[in-house]
């Protein structure tokens, strides 16, 4: 299916009375679209609408629902201040667009994320998010700070056993007892599962109506506001919004709050709570192997190393291949994705020939549009100085203004084509760049490089009974077409106690 996308037309009014219409940009899109190959399904005009704020425009929330639910899957536009010239509202396009896959078609800057190079642009995208968010982050943190030590409250929920009354922590009368049962009932168990049990079976529930569990436990044991002492200004949020994790100790606050037990109780339960934690024994480290995931039996069944298990094995078939010489396979079909410097040269001069040949005729064209809107002109001035009749008028202007119409269409048509050789040449030059270096560096790569770079370019590896089917996520256009099988001269016997396959070759898709 073609690729379906959008077209985003935005000019101001100071532009469109600068000469800068509408009508140029959408033209413009289209035959980006149409040398593409991409079907256009929306239009989305927003002619004098300043970019200032863009987001909230009814078009603008009509593409974005669009994206969501998938009835386009891209959105060209002429430049990316047409887009947005609000860097938080570009980011928050560009946030709406990498989560639902869609992709951003910049002609001016030669960005388009449906491409390889083009996909840097959300990595800078999401650089400037990252560091406007810090900013914010930055402010917000030194306020709580200072917000912190002056005792001032820093909202969110009262901690359990506590409330907020005018501003101010206090105890709460029906939980604060249940808060000190807590340690009590941990001192005398040592278990904080048997605790959340003891509470549970009792009757007693958490302020949202829920059983008490060992994590429930351990996080109100280790939490010194049981002793008098409220600790604030000692999290921040991971960033997705559910998880949170611990600021550095010199930055947490403490300030006097009610006691709910002892010193002596509260330490007593934390000593055992660490001399717990230095017993148990620590999670192993679980083992990674380069093709899980990826490798798959002919039968259509995913291969797996299982524990017991040195090889990839398919339950059904019992088809296997060891890791090994899989990765030998692998390196070696790595060479059959490159080409040598003066290929990779020779191809990319022609690109630069063709591109430059395209510029100095859209050059021509458009100095030709130039006499041509001059000779209109001077046809008008005619008539209405009256030295040319109605009639005659129309006689001169009407094939000046046709041809001029069909010069300006020309030109529309070649600046689509210049924008779509500028981004397939950016293309080239990075792929090929990156994938000559593969082959090369292999072997100095660690384990979880390795896996990346296999994720990043490799859709599946199909393991048959005679050979080796390896399918691509990207090849350039030096490569022989999706699809066509390449025969290497390699051959590799893997030897079982039941098995023994030889692989006569692969193919590259």
């Amino acid at each position: 299916m073609k690729k379906r996308v959008g077209i985003w037309i935005r000019v101001s009014t100071e532009d469109q009375a600068q000469g800068d219409s509408p009508k140029h940009h959408e033209h413009r899109a289209k035959s980006y679209a149409e040398v593409k190959g991409w079907a256009i399904i929306e239009e989305y005009h927003l002619e004098a609408v300043s970019g200032k704020a863009v987001i909230n425009h009814p078009e603008a929330q009509r593409m974005i629902e669009d994206i969501k639910r998938g009835h386009i899957t891209g959105l060209i536009f002429s430049k990316v201040a047409r887009l947005a010239r609000n860097t938080r509202e570009l980011l928050e396009f560009a946030d709406i667009f990498q989560k639902y896959n869609a992709d951003l078609i910049s002609l001016e800057e030669s960005i388009d994320t449906s491409s390889p190079a083009g996909r840097f642009f959300y990595t800078l995208i999401a650089g400037m998010a990252e560091w406007e968010r810090a900013e914010i982050g930055s402010r917000v943190k030194a306020s709580v700070g200072v917000r912190a030590k002056l005792g001032k409250p820093l909202g969110g929920e009262a901690p359990f056993g506590y409330k907020w009354e005018n501003k101010e922590l206090v105890l709460d009368t029906n939980e604060a007892p249940i808060r000190k049962l807590i340690h009590e009932l941990f001192l005398e168990q040592k278990r904080k599962r048997t605790v959340a049990e003891l509470l549970n079976q009792q009757g007693y529930r958490t302020r949202r109506g829920e059983k008490f569990s060992d994590t429930s436990i351990d996080r109100m044991l280790r939490d010194p506001i049981a002793k008098g002492m409220r600790r604030v200004n000692y999290t921040q949020s991971t960033g997705d919004g559910k998880k949170w994790k611990l600021k550095p100790n010199e930055e947490w606050v403490f300030i006097e709050a009610p006691r709910i037990v002892s010193d002596e109780l509260w330490e007593s339960c934390n000593r055992i709570i660490d001399e717990m934690a230095k017993k148990k024994g620590k999670v192993r480290r679980k083992g990674v192997h380069l093709f899980s995931g990826i490798v798959e039996c002919e039968c259509g069944t995913k291969m797996y190393m299982r524990t017991l298990s040195p090889k990839y094995v398919c339950p059904n078939c019992k088809n296997k291949i060891g890791p090994d010489d899989l990765e030998e396979i692998f390196h070696g079909q790595l060479e059959n994705f490159l080409f040598s410097d003066t290929e990779i040269q020779n191809h990319l001069s022609q690109e630069k020939k063709m591109l430059i040949e395209k510029e100095e005729l859209l050059s021509t064209r458009k100095q030709e549009f130039q006499k041509l809107k001059q000779k209109a002109t001077g046809i008008m001035e005619l008539y209405h100085d009256g030295q040319l009749s109605k009639e005659s008028f129309s006689e001169y202007h009407t094939p000046v203004y046709e041809m001029q119409t069909q010069v300006e269409q020309s030109m529309m048509d070649l600046q689509g084509q210049i924008d779509a050789l500028r981004m397939q040449s950016l293309d080239n030059v990075q792929v090929l760049s990156d994938a000559q270096n593969l082959h090369k560096q292999w072997k100095s790569f660690s384990l979880l490089e390795k896996k990346s770079i296999i994720e990043a370019i490799t859709k599946s590896i199909v393991i048959g009974k005679e050979d080796i089917e390896i399918n691509l996520s990207y090849i350039p256009t030096l490569l022989p077409e999706s699809g066509q099988k390449i025969n290497t001269p390699y051959s590799s016997e893997i030897n079982d106690t039941t098995m023994q396959h030889t692989h006569r070759g692969s193919c590259w898709r």
